[in-house]
């Protein structure tokens, strides 16, 4: 069992950044591929962003390409997301999740966290 905490959300300007972390209670993190998504109200969840249990591989949705980064620190059982020009448009509660397989725009995932709220305002 993998249980998921994420944190770093808030409430930015268009234009600004964020950091999303999401931590992991248990070693066997760095087995797991970790993806982050998102669900603005009324939408179905998406897919944002995935990287592998290595870090080697990372797979981004066009609405993320250069302007989010995926990465992983092992050591500290923890994923980020770094988002940078945030827009209006990526307001959303965003999620992490870990599957022991890589999986590129799905929402399949085994393991979920509770979320966390990013408002853009513009």
């Amino acid at each position: 069992q993998v249980q998921l905490v994420e944190s770093g959300g808030g409430s930015v300007q268009a234009g600004g950044s964020l950091r999303l972390s999401c931590a992991a209670s248990t070693d066997i993190f760095r087995s797991y591929a970790m993806g982050w998504f998102r669900q603005a109200p009324g939408k179905e969840r998406e897919f944002v962003a995935v990287i592998s249990w290595s870090g080697d591989s990372a797979y981004y949705a066009d609405s993320a390409k250069g302007r989010f980064t995926i990465s992983r620190d092992n050591a500290k059982n923890t994923a980020y997301l770094q988002m940078n020009s945030l827009k209006p448009e990526d307001t959303a509660v965003y999620y992490c999740a870990a599957d022991l397989d890589l999986k590129v725009a799905t929402t399949y995932y085994a393991y979920w966290g509770q979320g966390t709220q990013v408002t853009v305002s513009s």
